[in-house]
């Protein structure tokens, strides 16, 4: 196994300071299952949706017209906001300003991979001066595209070589492709309720583990015929699906996100990922991480480096350029990604991935001092310290108000979960047809809440620190909380 490229810094790159008590977490969060949803207090609710009447009517009439024009009226599902879609206008470090003048404290971050803070000056000044000189895009090769690589490389354990692509959807896309060149098999399984981009092949198993095709409008069967799934944290059953496709051509690629499914919603035991090596190794099959948010937000290394796993493919994202955009790749061992190369008449055996503006100058530049200033600040430990304090600050509150509710972190990634409608399961369907629309409106009413709080979070339940969250800015947060959480 290839050893990490630079040892001395192992141990103080990374951003989690104790993994979670994962057996704890789910008993807790079958305790929240049965109970009866604790939402906000309906007097209360209506005074939080007078809020958004009154103090964002600037938001609400964008909003109005965006939904004559943009399915559903919003682009993405991040900008989601019950009642409606918020129009930012500013943002910077911890906090945003959206077009009414309203301030938040800003736990979405993008998604996660504005490590850094938002609109971070010393990367923003890097990019102006790129644009200045030769705009974002040439369609000619670029010295960025060299740089990032080498400094991806030098961080990264388990990248040997790298391609950049346009999203972590398509980075998915190649690494997939790449294992079944590779291996020359077909079945790839993944972990239930993880998400992994869009693409026809990976709309399975999607939000809720044994759901199958249960997203797949307009995707024909056989884009997912050679799409499995396994429930989280199960290597027994992982270990029977890569023994049946041993006996139908075997199986190409396990594919994983390394905190666990949904950014760790359904948090994996710490050894879990090793599990899955041994096994991939047993049976033949590549091993992909999904770092679209771990990677370089755990720490300079990842998921792979924290948990010492070293996987033969690794899919990038948003975390690649620090919130720029065209962020997007796949890593891995240069036998594998060699199968990249080639060119206009090329003859070798090669897996096609293509993308026209891949690897612009904007996104390179963006990613190379992004990732630059993430090492050279310790951004991931500092997060990491913001997600701790964080997470137990929610803890304290949700004690103190004797409220069922779960808090846990994994460094800078923070889970708050008051509805649980993500941890449902397939294997109790009555409970699932019962309560799924009624949990998951409480957790749209909680993220509004949040919200007219001052507070802007992912889905009501998930929220991602960065190095601009300092304590002051995390005591802040918590009184806020405290406000909201009162009102159930």
């Amino acid at each position: 196994m290839k050893k990490l490229m630079n040892p001395s810094i192992e141990q103080d790159v990374y951003g989690i300071s104790a993994w979670p008590d994962t057996d704890q977490i789910y008993a807790r969060l079958q305790a929240l299952l049965k109970q009866p949803p604790r939402t906000i207090r309906r007097d209360k609710m209506a005074e939080v949706l007078q809020h958004f009447e009154t103090r964002c009517q600037r938001s609400k009439a964008l909003a109005r017209r965006a939904g004559e024009v943009i399915p559903g009226g919003v682009q993405h599902n991040l900008a989601f906001n019950y009642p409606f879609a918020l129009a930012v206008e500013r943002c910077e470090g911890a906090h945003m300003w959206d077009v009414d003048g309203n301030a938040y404290i800003d736990f979405l971050q993008a998604g996660g991979p504005t490590l850094l803070g938002s609109n971070y000056a010393p990367v923003r000044e890097k990019v102006h001066a790129l644009l200045d000189a030769c705009g974002p895009v040439t369609g000619m090769f670029h010295e960025y595209e060299v740089k990032l690589a080498e400094l991806i490389r030098q961080h990264m354990p388990a990248v040997e070589m790298f391609r950049m692509l346009g999203s972590g959807t398509e980075g998915v896309m190649g690494a997939i492709r790449l294992a079944r060149a590779y291996t020359d098999r077909k079945w790839v399984i993944k972990v239930g309720g993880a998400y992994h981009g869009w693409s026809d092949q990976m709309v399975y198993g999607m939000r809720l583990p044994g759901t199958g095709r249960r997203e797949a409008v307009g995707i024909p069967g056989g884009a997912t015929h050679y799409t499995q799934e396994c429930f989280p944290n199960d290597l027994a059953a992982l270990r029977r699906k890569l023994w049946l496709n041993r006996l139908r051509g075997g199986t190409a690629a396990v594919i994983v996100e390394p905190l666990g499914p949904e950014s760790g919603t359904r948090p994996a035991h710490k050894d879990y990922n090793a599990g899955v090596r041994a096994l991939c190794d047993e049976f033949g099959a590549l091993l992909i991480f999904d770092e679209v948010v771990s990677g370089f937000r755990v720490g300079m290394g990842g998921a792979q480096g924290y948990f010492k796993v070293r996987p033969d493919l690794t899919v990038f994202g948003k975390c690649l350029t620090g919130g720029y955009l065209m962020a997007g790749g796949v890593g891995g061992r240069r036998d594998v990604m060699m199968l990249l190369a080639g060119g206009i008449g090329t003859t070798s055996k090669r897996a096609f991935v293509g993308g026209t503006l891949s690897a612009n100058p904007l996104s390179c530049a963006a990613g190379y001092h992004a990732i630059s200033e993430m090492a050279r600040t310790q951004a991931p430990v500092l997060a990491g310290r913001a997600g701790d304090r964080l997470c137990r600050g929610l803890n304290e509150i949700i004690d103190r108000l004797g409220l069922p509710y779960v808090a846990y972190n994994q460094g800078s990634v923070v889970h708050l979960q008051t509805s649980a409608v993500l941890l449902m399961s397939t294997r109790n369907p009555i409970q699932l047809m019962r309560e799924v629309n009624a949990r998951k409106h409480m957790m749209e009413e909680m993220g509004a809440a949040y919200m007219a709080h001052g507070l802007v979070t992912l889905a009501g339940s998930r929220l991602y620190t960065s190095m601009a969250d300092t304590d002051a800015v995390i005591d802040e947060a918590l009184n806020r909380f405290e406000s909201v959480l009162s009102l159930v």
